[in-house]
């Protein structure tokens, strides 16, 4: 008799049963399922090893109820897993290769780790798996207001097309990329309009004699986005022998005395009672700055509305193109920084001890910013400003003194921020003011962002084809803080900075969920105006 037909194979025989995984892996998947993944996540991402060992003396920058959910951004290792570290080299085309600002603007302890078992470490197919079922999470739409209509399902696993919720954030930042040539032209008009102002204050004995030019704001920084249409400086004036008072045990607000009483000095016309007064001294700055741009004959501009409580005097250049330019002015004290801080700035990790030390020993700012006493405001009160220490963080990012040079390997740091910022500006058009969204700021994404930071500290953590990832990561600790109601700010940790005498609940649980909307559905507002 002729031999039997062999016994065709049986799918799966032989294969090993169960659900066993291996680490930061999903659930076994047929081939089609691992395709679509790998379709969706693009560039494959490198591994992940555990997270950095914390210091316990400084403070949790991470809300209690943010710690379990929260996720590292890319490799916590100094060479990641089993493969060479990409030498992606920054391009002298960069704004950020460019050389630092003009005489105005140019072309172009530490939170503990997560507790709990260390994260474990991700693979380039874990990562494509995680993005792809972020991608196709299930949408409810936008809770509120006008949006996009609901995505179209997701195409059949055996297809090639891109899932759907995918995005390019490098698309996204070529877009926000600021042009040469509106750089040029904006630099030109406020280094114009900022020396004109300097020489005025300084040109004869009056209250301002002696103040000078401190760049700060997202264009010194190096980390604005669309348009060079805004630009802050900081007119700063030494003011030796005072001592502060805090306010109200506020931290961050305090009274302005002289230690000992300056008779004949400019600034004893601003005195009350002894104490400095904020509102007086601005009164005077704000004054003396509208009467001056009324002779500059070759520049429009003229001065925006006082916003109680700001300490900002706003102009507006109308030609040739318009341009907000925020004038604030600053005390300069060059005494140790106040008790509040003393647990603040938690760089330790990241940047280091001796760095820190280093900022430490620079001087401290004090803005006219109003405390407030319900609807009122203290006219007497001052607040601690940082944005010279934060612009100094920004330009050296990363542990190694060469990321993201000519000559070193780039990471993303700038770039998340970039997106943070591009996704709360884009949601306030949206929305407009819609539920206290104007309440919300650019400073609320930084010092957020400044906390992912210590909470990853190595640049391998951050490897720029790691983008989408690290991104998702700020967004998710974002979303964290507005839900806890809490955001420490990053020099003086005791103020938080969503707190419901901030802002208060309605408003964060509306940019909350339009934040998770976006996030579910690949940021569909990147696309928008």
């Amino acid at each position: 008799m002729p031999a039997p037909p062999p016994a065709r194979p049986v799918p799966g025989a032989g294969l090993p049963q169960g659900n066993k995984r291996t680490p930061a892996m999903a659930p076994p998947r047929g081939k089609a399922t691992r395709r679509a993944a790998e379709t969706a996540s693009g560039v494959s991402a490198p591994g992940v090893k555990g997270g950095a060992a914390a210091e316990p003396r400084e403070p949790a920058a991470v809300p209690e109820a943010a710690r379990p959910g929260a996720r590292r951004c890319g490799p916590a290792g100094a060479s990641g897993a089993g493969r060479k570290k990409p030498q992606v080299r920054a391009r002298a085309a960069r704004a950020e290769d460019q050389a630092e600002g003009p005489a105005a603007p140019t072309a172009d302890a530490e939170p503990p780790a997560v507790p709990g078992h260390p994260l474990p470490r991700a693979t380039a197919r874990s990562r494509a798996t995680a993005r792809s079922a972020r991608a196709g999470r299930p949408q409810s739409g936008p809770p509120e207001g006008p949006g996009p209509g609901p995505r179209a399902p997701a195409p059949h696993l055996g297809q090639k097309e891109e899932a759907p919720g995918a995005w390019k954030p490098r698309a996204v930042l070529e877009k926000l990329r600021l042009k040469r040539q509106e750089i040029s032209v904006a630099a030109a008009v406020v280094n114009s309009l900022v020396d004109h102002l300097l020489r005025r204050l300084n040109s004869r004995e009056s209250e301002f004699k002696g103040v000078d030019l401190l760049r700060s704001g997202s264009y010194y920084e190096r980390v604005k986005i669309s348009a060079p249409n805004e630009f802050d400086v900081m007119f700063k004036l030494e003011v030796p022998r005072i001592q502060l008072e805090e306010y109200c045990n506020s931290s961050a607000h305090c009274f302005v005395k002289f230690k000992r009483n300056p008779k004949g000095s400019p600034l004893d016309q601003f005195l009350e009672g002894g104490i400095l007064s904020a509102s007086k001294m601005l009164s005077r700055f704000r004054k003396i700055i509208n009467e001056e741009i009324k002779n500059i004959e070759d520049t429009d501009v003229i001065m925006q509305r006082k916003k109680r409580g700001s300490p900002a005097v706003t102009l507006l250049i109308r030609k040739p193109r318009e341009i907000s330019v925020d004038v604030i002015l600053a005390l300069e004290s060059r005494s140790s920084w106040p008790a509040s801080t003393q647990k603040g700035l938690p760089i330790n990790n990241w940047l280091g001890g001796k760095v820190k030390s280093n900022l430490k020993r620079q001087p401290f700012y004090l803005v006219p910013k109003l405390a407030k006493e319900g609807s009122r405001f203290q006219e007497e009160t001052w607040r601690l400003s940082f944005s010279h220490i934060e612009k100094a963080i920004l330009k050296n990012h990363g542990q190694s003194k060469t990321c993201c040079e000519i000559d070193g390997v780039k990471c993303c740091r700038k770039e998340c921020l970039k997106l943070m910022k591009y996704l709360l500006e884009q949601l306030k058009k949206k929305f407009g003011d819609q539920r206290g969204l104007d309440k919300f700021c650019s400073y609320h994404v930084k010092t957020a962002f400044f906390h992912v930071c210590t909470q990853n500290p190595h640049d391998s953590q951050w490897h720029y084809e790691d983008l989408e990832l690290c991104f998702d990561n700020c967004v998710t600790y974002f979303l964290q803080c507005l839900k806890t109601e809490r955001l420490e700010n990053y020099f003086i940790p005791d103020v938080n900075l969503f707190s419901r005498d901030e802002i208060n609940k309605l408003s964060k649980e509306f940019l909350s969920k339009q934040i998770e909307y976006q996030q579910n559905n690949g940021f569909p507002v990147f696309d928008e105006f």
